[in-house]
């Protein structure tokens, strides 16, 4: 098999052999912080913990991802992203070899971690290869090269749940990790043999690892983002001291990026881009929404209502169908306002009609109640990836892309957090209504944050 696609690197366009690689690895990432939301009630059972103890195996995915996302970007920017593509596809590989021997939490975690890691790299490098592509052919990438990105991300996130669900009825919890194994390698191989090769940089462009990726500021951004993990993984019982050591880290992470060459984390630019900035808040916070509802609700299905793990999967599933759907067509058009309104909206209804959900809850609202959450889950995602597009840096794709995804992931930590305060070590009905009504708030102001924004791009061609 060659290592790269014969004849020129921009002959294969936008087609098949330039998409279906990206996609692949794309959904890596989102199908893995999901799929083991209908797993951690038996991987508690086979462990020996609860709730609490399981939300670390979702905190620590998110954790690392939250890093990982603008590092592998960054990497992605200045040495190449199909180089950093394929290196996250064998880490992922590794990582679910790893799974089969994991007997304890702490072991599990780990290989989460490993997970976050090596999953992180595929989005922001498919955005800068998108990038890259549409410099080479000189031209827009087609409004279905970023919405199969979108449509990958999404569906596979909101399939999760199912696919963890089935795996575990028929093989056990191990099976949600080893099923990265031959996803992996077949991304690997349509990698190496599809993917155009890196344009190599200009010899007076070349410099150092140090200055090009700046450790420190990536140590200091890690030293940020740990100790806020670790203070909203107990906010029954806040510990002030952590918050105090990330506000510290915080402000010499501050004075440091300010005087870095190139820094992980360009603050100037950030300051610069105050729409970029609004995109990143508004898909934070739809995603602490959406991610309140894939991990409470199919805990809540599993633990109160009664349904067995693999029925709680099949609940979600309308979620998934209905994301793919709205996806595909908010993405059709390029559009961000229209799309954005309309998943919000529906965001508002759903979070009320969670309220009304109980144990004695016909099928027929449990299954509505998916599809409503699966109307946000894919309009915003799409909404937003489409004004990122448009707001970031040409030369910075690849970083914004994995800001974009900390945003994300920030959002999915607060979220496990919420449902650990809520719930506690059992999913009960009160909780559940408790969180809705948190939920309901927070969509509400989100709507009234997206009517206020006027500087929201029309789509990829219009950067104001």
């Amino acid at each position: 098999m060659s290592p790269s696609p014969s004849g020129p690197p921009g002959s294969i366009g936008f087609g098949p052999r330039f998409v279906v690689p990206i996609v692949i690895g794309s959904m890596l990432n989102p199908v893995n912080s999901t799929m083991i939301s209908t797993a951690l009630v038996p991987i508690g059972r086979a462990l020996g913990t609860g709730a609490a103890g399981t939300a670390w195996l979702v905190s620590a995915l998110y954790a690392a991802s939250a890093v990982a996302q603008p590092a592998m970007g960054k990497v992605a920017d200045r040495f190449g992203p199909r180089r950093v593509y394929a290196a996250g596809l064998v880490l992922v590989a590794l990582a679910g070899l790893a799974a089969l021997r994991a007997g304890s939490l702490g072991q599990l975690v780990a290989v989460r971690v490993a997970l976050g890691v090596g999953t992180s790299a595929a989005y922001p490098a498919a955005m800068a290869m998108i990038r890259a592509q549409s410099a080479r052919l000189r031209r827009e990438p087609p409004g279905g090269v970023l919405g199969a990105l979108t449509i990958a991300g999404l569906a596979s996130a909101a399939v999760g749940p199912a696919l963890g669900g089935l795996l575990t009825g028929l093989a056990g919890w191990r099976a949600i990790f080893v099923v990265n194994i031959p996803l992996a390698v077949v991304g690997l191989l349509l990698t190496l043999a599809w993917l155009p090769q890196d344009t190599p940089r200009p010899a007076g462009e070349r410099e150092s690892v140090w200055t090009a990726l700046d450790p420190l500021g990536a140590t200091l951004f890690a030293g940020v983002t740990l100790p806020a993990v670790l203070f909203l993984m107990r906010l029954d019982h806040p510990r002030w001291s952590l918050l105090a050591l990330g506000g510290v880290l915080a402000a010499a992470l501050v004075a440091w990026e300010l005087r870095a060459r190139r820094p992980f984390l360009d603050l100037r630019m950030l300051a610069a881009n105050r729409p970029l900035v609004r995109t990143y808040a508004r898909y934070a916070t739809a995603f602490l929404v959406l991610y309140c509802v894939l991990y409470g609700y199919a805990q809540w299905l599993e633990e109160s209502a009664g349904r067995s793990t693999t029925t709680a999967g099949l609940l979600m599933l309308p979620m998934s169908v209905v994301a793919a759907v709205a996806s595909w067509l908010g993405s059709r058009r390029k559009r961000v306002r229209g799309p954005l309104l309309l998943g919000t909206g529906a965001m508002v209804v759903a979070t009320g009609v969670l309220l009304c959900a109980g144990p004695d809850s016909p099928v027929v609202l449990l299954v509505v109640l998916g599809a409503l959450f699966g109307l946000p889950n894919g309009l915003n995602a799409v909404g937003n990836q489409t004004a990122l597009y448009a707001q970031a840096p040409a030369e910075q794709t690849g970083t914004a892309a994995g800001l974009f995804r900390t945003a994300q992931y920030t959002g999915a930590i607060a979220a496990s957090s919420l449902i650990g305060l809520f719930y506690g070590d059992r999913a009960t009905t009160s909780g559940l209504h408790a969180l809705a009504f948190v939920l309901g708030a927070l969509s509400v102001l989100l709507l009234v944050a997206t009517l206020a924004d006027r500087d929201l791009p029309r789509g990829p061609g219009d950067t104001r």
